[in-house]
């Protein structure tokens, strides 16, 4: 998980997920991932940056699938097969920003359509099955699931 990128509040069903972004006092811009620096709108002098939850819906506005194991940094175990993904970008309405992620495991581009609704939730990107202190290392990112999908 990437500390400051979302929030996994609620009674751990999901429902208060969400990914977390920043917001310029001065022009009301918003970014994501989150900037702490500087206001990243080139018109903006600056101003005061401050977290945001995102909206956990939005509408499809591309998607491919991935069909190569990605480079380092990604994390994945080489020795396994590799498992193609849909990945989504998804436009945030009350943002008016486009977010990337995958979909939910068993959602493929052939169940995608742009301008379908979906929501955020969370997901799993590694499992570290080798880990010597089995404390079952997981790390956790965000997927995109069609509304009307149930988990």
């Amino acid at each position: 998980m990437v500390a400051g990128w979302f929030t996994e509040g609620g009674d751990g069903d999901g429902s208060g997920f969400r990914l977390l972004g920043t917001r310029c006092s001065a022009c009301g811009a918003v970014f994501f991932p989150r900037e702490d620096a500087y206001c990243r709108n080139p018109g903006c002098g600056g101003g005061d940056l401050e977290e945001v939850p995102l909206s956990r819906r939005g509408r499809i506005w591309s998607y491919t699938d991935s069909r190569y194991r990605p480079p380092s940094p990604y994390v994945t175990n080489p020795e396994l097969p590799w498992k193609p993904y849909a990945l989504i970008a998804v436009e945030l309405e009350a943002e008016q920003i486009v977010v990337l992620g995958q979909a939910v495991p068993g959602v493929t581009v052939a169940d995608l359509a742009v301008g379908m609704e979906v929501e955020v939730v969370p997901g799993v990107l590694y499992e570290d099955p080798e880990d010597p202190e089995d404390t079952g290392t997981t790390w956790t990112t965000w997927q995109w699931r069609p509304t009307g999908v149930a988990e």
